[in-house]
């Protein structure tokens, strides 16, 4: 790879890292957060999920403007907001502040993500496109299970302030490298903006997520969450009616017919369902569990982002040998073996155990990724590159919440299973303490001394085998993923044959 082009694809990685690690790396600065700024658990809550939230509903819209007004425009443009926001947030002074600005930073990763894999798949050709994107998405994994380690490291040798401002350094590189190396890139036939397009996808998407993150809350039958689930659905079905038969539609659902795009999108699903869930659970066991502290914790499942970043040179190895769906399925394959495996820890659990089942994890989903990412984007027209990698975005951020969703409300309701026998007895109120969480039971256990021994103890162990429940389920998914992965094409992208022209050119 010449070196001018090896800074670009820095460059539009380290866009990538910046947003990516904000998906994670504000978890372990919820407690310091929350005793700053006097914070609930809603608050919380919505610390997190309002940067998510705003990500995935307005993705596909931001991929759509990229298209239309220029992929590097999109991609300098989301710096600024996203760098800027991570200052305010810097300096907010009360939750409801936070929430808004966290808000705003999803918009800015929502310009900045779709317009690098773009930029990407416009500027490299042949095989150093799939090394390119092996590279993408190394950082991508790279980012989210950095996030524990680089906040556990910040909030004990800062503050939870730092888990933002550290954000600031990383937009001036990019956006330096940005106006030295990047290229702009655009639809050539710059088409008109699909409305109505825009307008569905977002609102759909949007209720949907929300849907996602208030169920382990509110709970999986309570009317809201089916209202606004059962809405998102519709408005979805509705956006599909509208792209079908739109004169300009901002996504051409002749895409779901390939298989590249259809079994890609299913299998990279699958893959961040199994990411996400993995650092949900194994995050909290090593800390309610092993009693391992947050920068600890993050230190262990940074052997996750080792893998991924070792796993994906051996990813792009792989498929040029046995082709995409034979690398695709065999990542897969060994993504819900590692989650078996995973499955087994116990209260006595160590690293010389788990560091390898976590490195072994990584190089599986970078096996999954890069080549399922690969295939994805070369079904995709030159004149829609940004909406293609939107799509990617969305597929990858949805798969993940609902990740998230099932597997931690699977956890949770194990917990709660096994943790009646060791409750019965206690007052109500430290009984349902006790019962909602292992940090509750714990508090409740400190309160009656030497006696509250056995309830951690039974709390420990509710927690694991609630964990083993959860990792067996994402294992499920994964394997299902291997299954789906097999209506890949067996040639690598690289070898297929040449991206499909626009609709544009292929009347002219």
């Amino acid at each position: 790879m010449p070196r001018r082009s090896t800074a670009l694809l820095a460059v539009l990685c380290l866009g990538l890292f910046v947003i990516s690690l904000d998906d994670t790396i504000l978890n372990v600065a919820l407690p310091a957060l929350a005793a700053d700024l006097g914070a609930d658990a809603r608050d919380l809550q919505w610390t997190v999920d309002a940067y998510l939230l705003v990500f995935c509903a307005l993705v596909l819209t931001a991929g759509a403007l990229g298209d239309r007004f220029g992929r590097r425009r999109a991609f300098v443009a989301g710096l600024i907001l996203f760098g800027v926001s991570s200052v305010a947030a810097a300096f907010c002074s009360s939750p409801e502040a936070l929430i808004a600005v966290r808000a705003s930073m999803g918009v800015g990763a929502a310009l900045i993500m779709p317009s690098t894999l773009s930029l990407i798949t416009a500027v490299f050709t042949g095989p150093g496109r799939t090394r390119a994107i092996a590279t993408w998405t190394a950082v991508a994994g790279l980012g989210v299970a950095a996030g524990p380690l680089a906040g556990g490291f910040l909030v004990e040798h800062a503050s939870w302030r730092w888990v933002f401002l550290v954000n600031v350094p990383i937009v001036l590189v990019a956006l330096a490298g940005c106006a030295a190396l990047v290229p702009e890139s655009r639809d050539p036939g710059a088409r008109r903006l699909d409305l109505p397009g825009l307008a569905l996808s977002g609102t759909a998407l949007g209720a949907i997520v929300w849907a996602l993150i208030e169920a382990p809350v509110r709970g999986w039958t309570d009317a809201v969450v089916l209202a606004a689930l059962g809405a998102g659905l519709l408005l979805l079905a509705a956006f599909a009616a509208w792209e079908r038969h739109a004169r300009e539609p901002m996504l051409d659902l002749a895409l779901l017919r390939d298989r590249r795009f259809s079994a890609g999108s299913a299998t990279i699903a699958a893959a961040f369902f199994g990411l996400f869930g993995v650092l949900l659970l194994m995050t909290q066991y090593l800390q309610v569990v092993l009693g391992r502290s947050p920068l600890e914790a993050g230190a262990w499942t940074a052997m996750l982002a080792a893998g991924m970043v070792a796993g994906s040179p051996l990813a792009t190895l792989l498929e040029a040998r046995a082709g995409t769906r034979a690398a695709v399925a065999t990542g897969a394959c060994g993504l819900g073996a590692t989650m078996i495996v995973l499955s087994l820890a116990d209260t006595g659990s160590g690293f010389a155990t788990l560091g390898p089942l976590f490195l072994a994890t990584g190089v599986a989903l970078a096996t999954v990724m890069a080549p399922a990412t690969a295939a994805l984007m070369s079904a995709v027209p030159e004149s829609r590159l940004s909406i293609g990698s939107a799509t990617n975005d969305a597929v990858r951020i949805v798969g993940g919440t609902i990740g998230v969703a099932v597997l931690g409300s699977l956890a949770s309701s194990g917990y709660r299973g096994r943790m009646e026998d060791a409750v019965a007895g206690l007052p109500a109120p430290a009984a349902d303490a006790a019962r909602d969480g292992v940090a509750g039971a714990a508090a409740v256990a400190d309160r009656l001394g030497p006696a509250g021994d056995a309830l951690r103890s039974a709390a420990e162990a509710a927690f694991v085998g609630g964990l083993r429940t959860a990792l067996i389920a994402g294992a499920a998914v994964a394997l299902a993923g291997a299954l789906t992965a097999l209506a890949l094409p067996g040639r690598s992208p690289a070898a297929a044959p040449a991206r499909r022209p626009a609709p544009e050119a292929a009347g002219a």
